[in-house]
């Protein structure tokens, strides 16, 4: 005797609503339509059916928890039909539109295009500033040669064989009868027996089409630029699908991004580190004067504000930080030496007596 509870997966004091939700659960997952050519879920569907046929009835469910059959009289699954009232209900509730997808007698329904991925790389100076690029893309157009009907010049396409030109095809499922698309000419009702030599049959070609794009200031690597209708073309009517644009920023040389600021690495000499000195910082936006005060130690940091990336789709700019770093030469004259001697001789030890004072402090 079959389980009808275990088969939906509810307990035998389950409510109506309880059964109906597990039967529209498990006869989605099984449905032929969802599960071409597959027996082992054809199956199944039909197994749910006819446990749900039975314990929706409240009579019939009386009779089988009772007897073990749906009519009282032993053998479960005989005395009746493939749909009770309530299954017939919710069949038609849950499955409305699902097989609606399949109706149309002959017409193919219109069906958006996909979208479109494209990948396109700025440089920062353009992130920042914003760009306007032009970007060469593959579409797809009405063949020139058989101006899309698909079949060569001098032929015509004939009535499906398959579908008798309807564009569905019905078949058997179990209880019920189902009406799909037919494979062989997609729905159109059509076959095209002597294709066209520049399209295939397809009636489309692939070229290539130019857009304009503005990219605006702020974008970052990652960020996504949407064009709306600028996708693949729809079929039968359907609205095109939309254009994607996945930014890259190439790394620059002198400048690094994090978030809305900039930094960069300036050098200054030892003299212009000891005595202070008035420097001019390249930015993005043209050069800026930074004064660096007498002292100033390698390693830091100066900020020159709105001198960094503007907030995409706002209005505000983050900040140039500037790493100060001792440039050391590698070749000096003699007479530099002399002088550099001179400037030893006269601080001594300092800098090394003061460096083991810390130490002692440390280790103490």
């Amino acid at each position: 005797m079959k389980d009808y509870y275990k088969i939906l997966g509810v307990n035998r004091d389950a409510t109506e609503d309880e059964m109906k939700r597990a039967f529209r659960r498990l006869a989605m997952k099984y449905h032929p339509d969802r599960n071409p050519e597959d027996k082992e879920a054809e199956d199944k569907f039909k197994e749910i059916n006819e446990a749900y046929a039975c314990l929706s009835d409240p009579e019939k469910r009386s009779n089988y928890d009772r007897y073990g059959s749906p009519d009282g009289m032993g053998g479960a699954g005989a005395g009746f039909g493939p749909f009770s009232a309530n299954f017939s209900d919710i069949f038609e509730d849950f499955f409305g539109d699902f097989f609606g997808t399949f109706a149309g007698h002959g017409r193919q329904r219109a069906t958006r295009g996909a979208d479109l991925r494209y990948d396109l790389t700025v440089s920062l100076e353009e992130a920042v500033k914003g760009v306007e690029k032009e970007l060469k893309l593959p579409s797809w157009q009405t063949c020139g040669l058989c101006r899309g009907s698909g079949a060569k010049p001098g032929h015509e396409p004939v009535t499906c064989p398959d579908c008798n030109g309807s564009g569905q095809r019905r078949f058997q499922q179990g209880f019920f009868s189902v009406t799909r698309t037919c494979s062989r000419c997609g729905g159109s009702g059509r076959f095209i027996t002597t294709p066209c030599p520049e399209c295939g049959g397809d009636g489309r070609v692939r070229k290539f089409r130019t857009l304009s794009v503005k990219v605006p200031a702020g974008v970052d690597t990652g960020s996504r630029l949407r064009m709306s209708g600028e996708g693949e073309p729809g079929s039968n009517g359907g609205p095109p699908g939309d254009l994607y644009i996945v930014v890259t920023v190439k790394p620059h040389k002198f400048f690094k991004r994090e978030g809305l600021n900039l930094y960069c690495d300036v050098p200054v000499s030892f003299t212009q580190a000891v005595l202070g000195a008035e420097i001019e910082v390249p930015t993005l936006y043209g050069s800026e004067k930074l004064r660096i005060p007498p002292g100033t130690q390698s390693g830091k940091e100066f900020v020159i504000k709105g001198c960094g990336v503007p907030r995409l789709g706002g209005h505000s700019r983050g900040n140039l930080i500037v790493r100060i770093y001792i440039d050391v030469p590698k070749k000096i004259t003699r007479r530099q030496r002399e002088l550099l001697e001179e400037f030893a001789s006269l601080s001594g030890d300092e800098v090394q007596r003061g460096f083991v004072e810390k130490l002692k402090e440390f280790f103490s």
